[in-house]
Parts: structure tokens; C-alpha cells; sequence
């Protein structure tokens, strides 16, 4: 994707250098009414303009795109009305309706090279967030390219194109959305592009483009490391394993905070191999792993007073003549011994071994993220991500991560699930043989695996990483980035509060 140019500006909506201007709608209690940053087009309308969109059928609901000809009253040739919606019980338009409106409208702009946004009147940062990626488009593999040229977005802003502290706003949500952009390229780049060894290639350069130090483990390290669950799972593809190690230390950095992605490149199920129907959806069965490193990436981007460390685990799960079978046993580096039970269960398998060696850093603090359960989908649906962990740091990221607009709801770790996980032969069994709360004892898997003092959050996002269904807000087809906004907000919260 080619990112648009974004600019701030204080210049008149009506005279601007503009092929479109973007103004907002909102579903007010009496009908139809405008949002602030729409007065002056309003004004260039002879302040006619509710009545103009009520009569195209405008209303202001969410995500209603309804356009207008300006016929010279603008130097713009277009009008793009988006409606936030209703505004809440205070009154207010939130920030999560100005980023879905910004998402809308920058989708239904087809390759507008100006934009003049007033939507920045609401919400700077929604707006900028929204508007970049709710125009994301991944085409590396289209034999015809449409022509992308560098658009150029202004958004004007209450608090003007020269305040510095707006300026840092504008620069911040840049970078979040850009951060979001690499992992949903990540997902959307096929399995035969992106598998263990170029993953881990195309992370080491980023990384080092961003200043980072950057360690790479192949299958002889790993073997030699004792990663036993990493190797296990990869044994049955002709492309081996690797782990990603990529390690940020910011300006007088207070905290240390641990992430760790899921990485499997391609899952098939192996051996307890999966039904045919969708099975291509499972080339974001990696969307953690990019999660984790365009977070630490954007860590270094906007030099947070922290140390982070990503650990990602890379591996394609594939049957074949050296895979591992239901039954063997694995051991995990640190020690501990796992008996497998059902080999689609393999992310949790490589998450032990990353979470063990996240932990001999001694975080403050390690968040895992992973398309870990079909059971999240069951139980939260397609949208809302399960977060469990450490009771207090669980809710302290679950709220972050509403607050970004990435739904994610605390879900418990019942002690009685525990026993469920016992095997005859080893230490734990990687499934319970039952149906029941498999989201929830996934989790409690791997608590097996956070060392003592150590706050932890675990981020089931096996529906929101991946939309399969048509476009909405920001949110395009594909690879969505969750949760890239919500470790950035549980990041910078860490660096603010501690």
C-alpha cells in the first residue's frame, strides 16, 4: 500500500487546494445535523446543506457515506458527508465513531489524490487512524495494479497546523496506523511467500531498520537451545522453524515489558489435520507474530521510556514423514514435559518454549498474543478478542484495549479446568479431550509456562486478527492488525504509569 501524504492544516475548506472535502454527520435527536469542523461548507451552501443531504437521504448513521457536487461553491468538486452516528449519553461523539467514519470515508474515495479532512475536529488522532486504514488496500499480488499515486490528506484541526502538541498527535497516530499496515501485510502475504525462514528475514530487516538488535534462531540453534515444542511442531515441513528475537531499549526506560506472537506461517493441523473448508484462511495463523513485531517496531518509532523484547516463534505446521504424532512427548525449553494429544493444538506448543525464554529476561511484564482457539470465536464471536492472565494486568489490557477500539473482553482461568490438562506421561497434555471452555484452558496451558512475579496477559485473538467477511470502518478484508493498537496502548500506559 502507498500511505498517503498527511498534513495539518488551517486552511478554509471552501477555497483549499482540495479535490474533496470530507465533513461529518451526526444522527441527532431531532434528525439529521452537522459535525463541528462542517460550519464553514455549510455556510459556502447558504447554510442549506442539512436540507441538501436529507433530501440525497442522508441521515448520519454510522458509517453513511452520501455525496454531493459542490458546483462551485467549494474549490473542491466533491463533498463526502460520513456519519459518526448518535452521540452517547454525555453528549459526545466518541473517538472509535470518528475512526470508523474516517474509515468509511476514505473508502469510498477511490483513489482521490486531495482530501481535505475536517473530521479532525473531532478527534485528531480517530481521524488520522481511521482514515489510513480504512483505505488499506494490499495488491502485491494483483497482475494489474491500479495506479496508486501518493494522495495527499490535510486534516484540519482545532487546535491549528502549527500547535506543536497537535503535531506530535498527527506524528503518533501515523506511526500506530503504519504499525498496524505491516501486520496486516504480513497476514495478507501468501504462505508461500511467507513462511519461517522469510518471516523471520523480512522481521530481522525491519527490526534493524528500526535500530533494534536482532537475534535469529534456525532449527540448529533451536535443537541445540533445547525448543522442543518449536521443533516439534515444525518437524513435519520441508521449511523449518526459526525464533525471532528483537529487543528495543528506549530512553530511560523504567519497565520491561515482554511480547510474544504466535507465529505459524501456514496450519494445516498436521497430522489431526484440519477440514478442507477455509483451511486457506489459516495463513494468518501468524497474525500474532506480526502483531508483536510492528509493535515493537512502532516501540522504537516513538521512543518509549521502556525496554521491550518480542519473542516470536516461527513454524508451519504440515503433516509429513518427520512430523510429530498424537502421542508423542515434548519437552519444552526450562524442562517441562508435554504429551500431545491432538496436533492442532500447536500454537500453544510454541508459545511455551517463547514464553520460557521471554521470561529469563525478567519482565515486569509479558503479553503473549495468538490466533490461538476456534473456542474464542465460540464464545466471543468474530470481533471481540478474549484476554486472561494475571487478574489485575488482564483488565488493565482488556480496558486498554476497548479504549482503541479493539473489543476485548477478561476472561477467567478456572482453577478446576487445571486437572484437565494432567496426562499419565508427562507433565501436562496440550488439550483436555473435552469441548469445554478449550479457550480458557488454552490460557491456563500457558500460565504453566510466565515465571513467578511476572504480570501477564494473555490475548486470544483467533477471530478479530483475520475479517473474512466484507469491509467496515477502518476494518478492510483480510488481515485487520489486532491487536497492533491495543499493545500500543498497554505500552505506552506502562511507560506513563508504570
Amino acid at each position: 500500500m502507498t500511505v498517503p501524504k498527511l498534513a495539518l492544516t488551517d486552511s478554509d475548506p471552501t477555497t483549499a487546494a482540495a479535490d474533496t472535502v470530507v465533513i461529518g454527520t451526526v444522527q441527532g435527536a431531532d434528525g439529521l445535523a452537522l459535525a463541528d469542523g462542517a460550519a464553514a461548507v455549510d455556510a459556502a451552501f447558504d447554510g442549506k446543506l442539512v436540507e441538501l443531504l436529507e433530501t440525497l437521504g442522508a441521515t448520519g448513521k454510522a458509517e453513511e457515506v452520501v455525496k454531493l457536487p459542490s458546483a462551485g461553491k467549494l474549490t473542491a468538486a466533491l463533498v463526502v458527508a460520513v456519519g459518526v452516528g448518535a452521540p452517547n449519553d454525555e453528549g459526545t461523539v466518541t473517538a472509535e465513531q470518528v475512526r470508523r467514519a474516517a474509515g468509511a470515508a476514505a473508502r469510498s474515495l477511490n483513489g482521490t489524490v486531495r482530501v481535505l479532512n475536517t473530521l479532525g475536529e473531532l478527534d485528531l488522532s480517530a481521524a488520522v487512524e481511521g482514515h489510513l486504514l480504512g483505505g488499506y488496500t494490499f495488491t502485491e499480488y494483483k497482475s494489474e495494479k491500479a495506479d496508486e499515486k501518493a494522495a495527499k490528506v490535510e486534516f484540519t484541526s482545532v487546535a491549528g497546523a502549527k500547535d506543536k502538541a497537535t503535531k506530535a498527535k498527527l506524528k503518533a497516530a501515523t506511526a500506530i496506523a503504519e504499525a498496524v499496515i505491516t501486520a496486516r501485510d504480513f497476514v495478507n502475504t501468501p504462505p508461500n511467500d511467507l513462511f519461517p525462514a522469510s518471516f523471520a528475514e523480512r522481521a530481522k530487516k525491519l527490526g534493524e531498520a528500526a535500530g533494534l538488535d536482532v537475534e535469529v534462531l534456525d532449527e540448529k540453534a533451536l535443537r541445540k537451545g533445547g525448543y522442543g515444542g518449536i521443533l516439534g511442531v515444525g518437524g513435519g515441513s520441508a521449511r523449518k522453524p526459526r525464533l525471532v528475537r528483537l529487543s528495543y531499549k528506549g530512553p530511560k526506560a523504567r519497565k520491561k515489558v515482554a511480547l510474544v506472537g504466535k507465529g505459524i506461517t501456514f496450519d494445516t493441523g498436521g497430522i489431526s489435520i484440519k477440514p478442507a473448508g477455509e483451511m486457506h484462511h489459516m495463513t494468518s495463523d501468524m497474525a500474532g507474530a506480526a502483531a508483536v513485531i510492528a509493535t515493537v517496531v512502532l516501540a522504537a518509532k516513538l521512543k518509549y521510556p521502556l525496554e521491550v523484547v518480542a519473542t516470536v516463534p516461527m513454524a508451519e505446521n504440515m503433516p509429513g514423514g518427520e512430523s510429530y504424532r498424537p502421542g508423542d512427548v515434548l519437552t519444552f525449553l526450562g524442562g517441562k514435559t508435554c504429551e500431545v494429544q491432538n496436533t492442532d493444538a500447536e500454537g500453544r506448543l510454541i508459545l511455551a518454549d517463547a514464553m520460557v525464554r521471554a521470561c529469563q529476561d525478567g519482565p515486569d511484564y509479558l503479553v503473549d498474543t495468538a490466533t490461538l482457539t476456534g473456542a474464542q470465536v465460540v464464545a466471543l464471536g468474530k470481533r471481540t478478542a478474549g484476554v486472561m492472565g494475571t487478574d489485575e494486568f488482564r483488565d488493565r489490557v482488556a480496558a486498554l484495549g476497548r479504549g482503541v477500539g479493539e473489543y476485548a473482553w477478561a476472561m477467567p482461568l478456572p482453577e478446576e479446568l487445571r486437572a484437565d490438562l494432567n496426562s499419565n506421561v508427562a507433565d501436562l497434555a496440550n488439550i483436555t479431550g473435552h469441548r469445554w471452555g478449550g479457550m480458557l484452558s488454552a490460557g491456563i496451558f500457558l500460565r504453566e509456562f510466565v515465571a513467578e512475579g511476572v504480570q501477564w496477559a494473555h490475548v486470544d485473538v483467533a477471530g478479530p486478527a483475520f475479517n473474512s467477511g466484507g469491509a467496515w470502518g477502518y476494518t478492510t478484508k483480510g488481515g485487520t492488525g489486532t491487536p497492533v493498537r491495543t499493545l500500543a496502548a498497554v505500552l505506552a500506559d506502562i511507560a506513563e504509569n508504570g
